[in-house]
């Protein structure tokens, strides 16, 4: 038995020496996973950025298997998505887990932001990091919203035109801009088949370029935690950082723990609420386009509502663009807006915890604003928490400058 699994090993040996001769597959295997040190005091913060890994995968697959059946075409897209439903085998789980994944796509994406502004994780040296996140961000804006109008259902299509319009609020070219963007004078065809190009090749080949390097460069200049301490400062005799284990076996773990819990309640929402109450999947949408009635009350799925209710709280069609716009670019300047000297929210003073309080407070308020018809208390609302938004990122350079912050330790608080 020695001798069988002594030339088993000899064998898989020689194989490995033959593809490492040819490909670099164990010294890529090492410098990012087994001989990749990260820190040892990593809390659950850290587990949505390996979530977003998985819904990606999860997306990609469903929405090949959904491209199999589907047809971009206006007389068709909706009774092909109907086709799906009923009539191809697995058909409406397949749907159901790209319609569920695309809201748990940007529940991880948003937390994971949240947890990367609790513990500085885009300032020095991770400034790059940051910024590419911030491209697969408004990469997954696009991706969203293209496949959005695939299935031209009433609140599809309707929402579509509204967002597209906003084009034309542009001086001069806004028209225009308009008319090259659709393909034609109004949402038609061509329109259904540009976007279902960019869903289904540009925007996810970009994602997941955007993905890799996102990754290699964190692995380049080390993961943050939630002390900001850097743990390359302090190595041991051998090279290896103090507070720092191997990623695999020690994270891979825990991971794999956070992931089968992420997916039992991923497939619990599949299987038992879909629709998430009209949230997911909105009602309206399980009518076919109808380009002369108008839907009583237009809004974008949850994810785009925070944006949109900015949007409507301005009464100037050009400004409300302007400031729609500008709250999706602001996140992307926070490692020269944060003045701060420590990173992690441990070590701030009291300013910057209850400014990022009010900055979650007005981004879940105004999400629920964008649900809401647009009129009386609610545009008042939609202002006042407009205002608060804005302040946060237009305010930083002043009060992270004034916070009083704590003394931060050498090494990272480890318990446990």
């Amino acid at each position: 038995m020695a001798r069988i699994e002594s030339e088993v090993g000899t064998r898989t040996g020689a194989f490995m020496k033959w593809i490492d001769d040819r490909f670099p597959f164990t010294e890529t295997m090492r410098y990012h996973i087994t001989e990749y040190y990260a820190s040892k005091n990593f809390n659950w913060w850290y587990i949505f950025g390996v979530l977003a890994m998985v819904v990606l995968v999860i997306q990609l697959l469903t929405g090949i298997f959904l491209t199999m059946n589907y047809k971009p075409a206006a007389a068709d897209a909706f009774a092909s998505v109907e086709y799906i439903m009923r009539d191809v085998q697995w058909g409406w789980l397949i749907r159901y887990m790209h319609s569920t994944g695309a809201s748990f796509f940007f529940i991880v994406v948003y937390l994971h932001m949240f947890r990367a502004m609790l513990y500085g994780s885009y300032q020095k040296p991770r400034e790059l990091i940051w910024i590419i996140g911030m491209l697969i961000f408004f990469a997954l804006f696009a991706e969203a919203f293209a496949g959005y109008l695939l299935p031209w259902g009433q609140m599809s299509y309707w929402g579509a035109q509204v967002i597209i319009s906003l084009a034309g609020a542009i001086p001069f070219v806004g028209d225009a801009l308009v008319e090259w963007i659709r393909g034609d004078y109004a949402i038609s065809d061509i329109t259904l088949n540009r976007f279902f190009a960019f869903h289904v090749i540009l925007i996810p080949l970009a994602l997941v370029a955007l993905v890799f390097v996102h990754i290699v460069a964190l692995h380049h200049v080390g993961s943050n935690n939630p002390d900001g301490v850097d743990i390359k400062a302090k190595k041991d005799d051998k090279g290896v950082p103090l507070d720092g284990v191997a990623f695999h076996p020690y994270h891979t773990s825990k991971d794999l723990v956070g992931i089968i819990v992420f997916l039992m309640i991923f497939c619990a929402v599949v299987f038992f609420a879909p629709d998430m109450g009209g949230y997911f999947l909105e009602h309206a949408n399980f009518e076919p386009a109808n380009m002369m009635a108008t839907p009583e009350h237009i809004a974008p799925v949850w994810y785009f509502t925070p944006f949109y209710a900015i949007l409507r709280a301005v009464p100037d069609k050009l400004w409300g663009a302007i400031l729609m716009g500008g709250s999706v670019l602001l996140p992307a300047f926070l490692p020269w807006l944060d003045r701060s000297r420590v990173k992690s929210i441990r070590y701030r003073g009291w300013i910057y915890k209850m400014a990022l309080m009010l900055f979650v407070i007005s981004f879940v308020t105004l999400g629920w604003l964008g649900l809401q018809p647009a009129e009386g208390v609610y545009v008042m609302m939609a202002r006042i928490f407009s205002v608060i938004y804005f302040a946060f990122f237009l305010l930083m350079p002043y009060y992270t400058t004034i916070d009083k912050t704590k003394p931060v330790p050498d090494r990272v608080v480890y318990h446990g």
